[in-house]
């Protein structure tokens, strides 16, 4: 049997894979890209038809700080825009909708906004100790590894309202429940993301623009430029590094050659393919142990933006254990056209409402969205998308790998290391942005830049290269105000109203004892 060969196998068509397939290209070696899927984009998936004209089913936002996805798709011709937060967003709780303005919902009650604030610096705080490239080297990684983020929630919180949205919190960012992740990866994701506030906003955050026609075009525009060099419907079966070449064996049976090979897919797909030599013990074990978020993205569009007219943006937090949906944001495209609402059905109400067909999720969302909004209109849609991410054979679920506890010390320093001449891309081995698509871009040239240091064309220090700020989306800073750094917690404030109960305490006897003539004056 023939094979062709190559410089460099790229396994997966995803940002990660063509980003890294381009660079490749672009350094003047021969690459091929095998993909199981019959498309290219991975966990990024862009639909059209006349009902939507297009929308992203998958990865879709990107926002300051991203510069490196922002710089690729500058050079392939995409423009972004700013989703709709104009308006006031609402905080939905206990039954009844809140207008407010800003990323986090304002707390009324002084206790519950003491426990808020302090969530939210806790976390921070916790975060500036971890090291973005290393985790596992945290003075207190051991101890933060071994604890749930359930755990350090109960630990932190003292009031239901907190609890409650920071579960909600830990659902929205990486599709999963705090009891399921390790406080250390959780407190790690969130900091090289660029702390809380960054990671869950619109404006000024990682949510903030998408890309006009759809983020599928980064591949689609990718693989054009590859042309024949990008093979679809290839699932890899086999890879073979016992001789002088790498051979890569398709499901088909076709065979390609290499030099090297870079794998761009999820960590457990891995298990999907057979090694030889085999993998060693350690990152054979790493792959059955990072399983995939459980999500499904809904899209409902209506006549028209009714929300607006009512003052709101489209934004929803929604804190309802029997709400299907726990964020929304404005779809409508930049021009007005299409108005619609993206929801997303996180965790443990995503496993919990697969079994259901797509018009119950549909009428369940529409009613959830009707009493929301205050608004019947909600219940009257036009047309209706959605994509099931834990039905996905190539991905097995989304946005994003998650490490239980006791997985990142022990195992996530193997996420990137090579294993003979296979280097790792995929969003979950980047240190910026990992779980979206600036990480993938950055895992796909960082692992381009290990194969070329390997092949003696760049010195080590260039392999983690800076990327310089995108000029088009600038980054404002994250700022906090005296209060937010100095207010206290909920048992700070009980200690305080101790000792002042204390020194009262004192006083008035000291007062009495003083006026009972028990205190001998000098």
């Amino acid at each position: 049997m023939s094979s062709q060969k190559c410089d460099v196998v790229v396994i997966g068509a995803g940002i990660s894979g063509l980003s890294a397939a381009k660079l490749l290209f672009d350094s003047g070696l021969s690459v091929v890209v095998l993909e199981a899927r019959d498309r290219v984009g991975g966990r990024t998936f862009t639909v059209r038809n006349k009902h939507v004209k297009y929308v992203d089913l998958g990865g879709a936002y990107v926002g300051p700080t991203q510069n490196r996805v922002l710089r690729l798709s500058k050079e392939l011709g995409l423009e972004t825009y700013k989703v709709n937060e104009v308006e006031h967003l609402i905080h939905h709780v206990k039954g009844k909708s809140y207008p407010f303005k800003g990323p986090f919902p304002p707390m009324w009650n002084p206790i519950a906004y003491l426990d808020y604030n302090n969530l939210w610096r806790t976390m921070d705080e916790m975060g500036k100790e971890i090291p973005n490239e290393a985790p596992w080297k945290a003075p207190h990684a051991e101890e933060w590894d071994k604890m749930t983020m359930q755990e350090l929630i109960d630990k932190v919180c003292w009031t239901n309202a907190a609890r409650r949205f920071a579960t909600l919190f830990v659902n929205v960012d990486v599709t999963s429940e705090p009891h399921e992740v390790s406080a250390l990866w959780f407190l790690w994701y969130v900091k090289q993301c660029g702390g809380t506030s960054r990671i869950f906003s619109t404006t000024n955050g990682g949510q903030e623009r998408k890309f006009i026609g759809g983020s599928g075009q980064i591949c689609e525009k990718i693989m054009e430029y590859l042309g024949e060099l990008v093979k679809l419907e290839k699932p890899v079966t086999s890879i073979d590094q016992t001789g002088e070449s790498v051979i890569v064996e398709t499901l088909d049976h076709e065979t390609y050659e290499a030099r090297y090979v870079i794998s761009a897919i999820p960590p457990a797909l891995c298990m999907k393919i057979h090694f030889n030599p085999p993998l060693p013990s350690m990152r054979n074990q790493l792959i059955s142990r990072v399983p995939m978020g459980s999500v499904i993205k809904c899209i409902v569009y209506y006549k028209e933006a009714f929300w607006r007219k009512k003052d709101y943006c489209g934004t929803m937090i929604i804190e309802d254990e029997d709400a299907a949906i726990g964020l929304t944001l404005d779809d409508t495209k930049p021009d007005g056209s299409f108005p619609a609402i993206i929801g997303f059905i996180l965790a443990r109400k995503c496993r919990k409402l697969t079994h259901l067909t797509t018009e119950e999720r549909k009428r369940r969302i529409c009613e959830l969205y009707a009493k929301v909004l205050g608004s019947q209109e909600a219940l009257h849609p036009v047309h209706y998308e959605e994509k099931n991410w834990c039905e996905e054979q190539y991905s097995g679920g989304c946005y994003t790998a998650y490490f239980p506890p006791g997985i990142m010390t022990q195992f996530g320093r193997i996420i990137r290391e090579p294993v003979g001449r296979i280097f790792f891309a995929g969003t979950e081995t980047a240190s910026e942005w990992s779980g979206y698509m600036e990480g993938a871009v950055q895992a796909g040239e960082r692992a381009v830049r290990e194969i070329l240091h390997s092949m003696g064309k760049i010195s080590e220090a260039e392999i983690w290269k800076p990327e310089p700020e995108s000029l088009d989306v600038p980054a404002l800073p994250i700022t906090t105000t005296f209060w937010e750094r100095n207010l206290p917690s909920v048992p700070g404030l009980l200690k305080l109203f101790g000792f002042c109960a204390l020194l009262t305490s004192a006083t008035a006897v000291g007062l009495c004892t003083f006026k009972r003539g028990l205190l001998v004056k000098n």
